[in-house]
């Protein structure tokens, strides 16, 4: 089911590298439909939208928009033991994310200088959400609660809707998150209309959420006319376990990612090779009682390893070069590793904190980079939806005891007009 591998030099290295040629690989027919699709959207607008919901969803939904009759009586038809279990959730998530707030500033130097910087929200931000079997609610919250955090004036969902409407969980959460706008429509072709806006659809500076390789692809190619988030691969999780961990535990949290998609990536990486073996027993007999075992056994047989390393020096090696989205520390006193753990989207330390309190609980975003990424990437943040301006002031006087610097460095670039804009305002008139 999932291989074993030791970690000799080479072995682990071989591993590793096919992960990354997973994560780099690219369909170029995935790319050209995608870009028929944003061609079209952008050429014709809601017509296509239209055209593509009729193709793809089966029907097209008399209203692209969700009303917010609709949206509030999501929330006051839901079981209320799950909009009390959204409710706790987006408290932890919004108390994490206040923490992260920049303060603007001004700096009143001597001499006649003032400098400064100026945050503010993002004037309109889109979040696509996944309708189908795919929907996840903890994905609205994650996204939403950061963006009104920032001050984003206006937050836009676009979601695929099922048999004309929109998923009741997806609507209680948007609901409780305070997302102003909601309309039906999904695939490719909903992150085109956000980026170029439609006759219905508004225009937004950013787009965010999940989505499939249509989805991704889609603000890929759209990455620079929009911003967007990033570019997330398949999920992955990586486990590092000393011989005092439990192998059941160890298990269930390798299956708790193996079970998204066939592409998804469940590592452990261990010093005991008696441990190795007890998990890999323990993934053989959870897998069996699991409602995704086609799904799961794949993903093992594809991408998954127990790699056994020589001592915990080597797993913290290998869990940096790996740089995973989730990375369990299941070992003794697992606080000690924080400071030698440099690449990863979200650390959880010790036996009880599986990564699925992550996913829905705990407050951390749950959005991380994926595919290596977190060598440079970070999580979704307050910051993802903040834009920042810095200002300047000189008086006469400041600029005159700047202007020798600036007018060599300017002339030392062959730029000419540039130590004239400051040269020209020292001329007697």
């Amino acid at each position: 089911m999932i291989q074993k591998v030791m970690a000799d030099g080479s072995a682990e290295k071989e591993l590793l590298s096919s992960l990354r040629e997973r994560s780099e690989e690219t369909d170029h027919r995935v790319s050209e439909t995608v870009r028929a699709i944003i061609d079209e959207v952008r050429a014709r607008g809601d017509a296509a939208l239209k055209d593509y919901a009729e193709r793809f969803d089966g029907s097209s939904p008399e209203r692209l928009e969700v009303s917010r009759e609709e949206i509030n009586d999501a929330l006051t038809s839901a079981d209320p033991k799950l909009v009390q279990a959204l409710l706790n959730a987006q408290e932890k998530i919004a108390t994490f994310h206040q923490r992260q707030k920049r303060e603007a500033f001004v700096d009143l130097q001597a001499d006649g200088v003032i400098l400064g910087q100026r945050l503010r929200g993002l004037d309109r931000v889109g979040l696509y959400v996944p309708g189908g079997t795919a929907a996840y609610p903890s994905t609205v919250l994650m996204n939403a609660i950061p963006a009104k955090i920032a001050g984003v004036r206006e937050l836009i969902m676009v979601t695929p809707p099922q048999n004309g409407q929109a998923n009741p969980d997806i609507l209680l959460a948007a609901a409780i998150a305070g997302v102003d706008r909601v309309f039906l429509c999904g695939g490719a072709q909903a992150v085109a209309a956000l980026c170029y806006g439609t006759g219905t659809i508004p225009r937004v500076d950013k787009i965010v959420g999940p989505g499939n390789i249509y989805v991704a692809t889609a603000k890929k190619l759209l990455y620079g006319v929009v911003d967007i988030d990033m570019i997330a691969g398949p999920s992955e999780i990586l486990v590092m376990a000393d011989g005092t961990a439990n192998p059941r535990y160890v298990a269930a949290d390798l299956l708790s990612q193996a079970e998204h998609d066939r592409m998804a990536s469940a590592i452990l990486l261990t010093d005991s090779e008696k441990m190795a073996d007890a998990v890999i027993e323990e993934l053989e007999k959870q897998t069996a009682l699991l409602s995704r075992r086609e799904i799961i056994e794949q993903s093992l047989k594809d991408w998954g390893a127990v790699i056994v390393c020589r001592d915990r020096t080597q797993m913290v090696e290998l869990a940096n070069r790996v740089a995973p989205e989730h990375l369990e520390v299941c070992c003794e006193n697992p606080l000690e590793y924080v400071g030698r753990l440099d690449n990863a989207g979200s650390i959880f330390l010790g036996n009880f904190a599986p990564e699925p309190l992550g996913d829905y609980y705990a407050g951390p975003n749950h959005v991380l980079p994926t595919s290596g990424t977190a060598r440079f990437f970070s999580p979704l943040s307050v910051d993802s939806f903040i834009k920042r301006s810095s200002f300047i002031y000189y008086t006469r006087e400041a600029l005159s005891g700047a202007r020798e610097d600036i007018e060599l460095l300017a002339r030392t670039e062959g730029l000419t007009a540039h130590a004239s804009a400051v040269s020209i305002r020292f001329e007697k008139e």
